[in-house]
């Protein structure tokens, strides 16, 4: 691999990252994908490391919010904290088993593609019936969602952990099943991811931190810049993208991108 093709890669990846993270169409899995069909790879760390950029993308178009939900926590408001326990609550499950379970899901999972692509097929016709369903919200203000609600959601967030599910996918999920109607749903991966994807950057730079030389650093810091920059568009436009027209035209990719992988697994036998 020449210099410019080294760059690229994360490039690519980045981009990748920054598209598909707040998608429920599972980012690890389109990067693992990325890394087994096209071999655009680059180490799981890398993986995990380059989200921080999305992190940064909801922070830099949530700012205000988020100072003013920390100003008025501060004021010792009740609905800031009620939102606030409720995040916590809602990440407790997959922190406790992404903790439990990393050196397996990364160590076997994130290299078995036909799990991957199996995980983005189910997952895309479960989001496509969910979408479909005539369900009645009982939930539009992500800041008042009872404390029950993000316990379950955070149990469905705990199936993101294998590939190919999706973390934004789970979440909408359990929340319209039990409740919520489709842009808070939506609204609230926003902000339940800070705190899982910034505890999984922590912790994986933590476990890595001896792995991590110049040339992967160089890596990590272009696919970081990619996946700030297009992470943060999806965020600015993707509630009102899905107010208009649902979670189907995601449920299709899904289901395309899953069966073309498994087509292609079956091929390359």
């Amino acid at each position: 691999m020449n210099g410019d093709q080294g760059l690229f890669v994360p490039l690519i990846l980045g981009i990748l990252e920054g598209l598909t993270e707040f998608l429920p169409v599972s980012s690890t899995g389109h990067l693992l994908l990325a890394g087994h069909f096209f071999g655009l790879s680059q180490p799981a760390t890398f993986v995990v490391l380059i989200q921080l950029g999305a992190i940064l993308a909801v922070i830099s178009v949530y700012f205000v919010k988020l100072g003013q939900l920390i100003g008025a926590a501060l004021r010792g408001d009740r609905k800031a904290w009620h939102f606030a326990l409720a995040v916590i609550i809602t990440c407790l499950p997959a922190v406790v088993a992404g903790v439990l379970f990393r050196d397996f899901i990364q160590g076997v999972i994130y290299e078995t593609p036909l799990v991957i692509c199996i995980s983005l097929l189910v997952g895309g016709f479960v989001l496509l019936a969910v979408d479909r369903m005539k369900l009645e919200p009982r939930y539009t203000d992500i800041y008042s969602y009872p404390w029950h609600l993000a316990l379950i959601i955070g149990l469905f967030q705990m199936l993101s952990l294998v590939p190919g599910v999706s973390r934004s996918g789970s979440t909408v999920v359990g929340a319209m099943l039990f409740g919520a109607d489709k842009r808070s749903a939506a609204e609230y991966t926003f902000f339940v991811a800070l705190p899982i994807m910034a505890g999984a950057f922590g912790y994986d730079l933590y476990k890595s931190r001896e792995l991590i030389d110049m040339s992967l650093g160089l890596n990590i810091a272009i696919g970081f810049a990619a996946s700030f920059v297009v992470g943060a568009l999806v965020v600015r436009y993707l509630l009102d993208f899905v107010s208009r027209h649902g979670f189907a035209p995601f449920a299709w990719w899904r289901i395309i991108v899953g069966g073309g992988g498994l087509i292609a697994l079956w091929l390359m036998r």
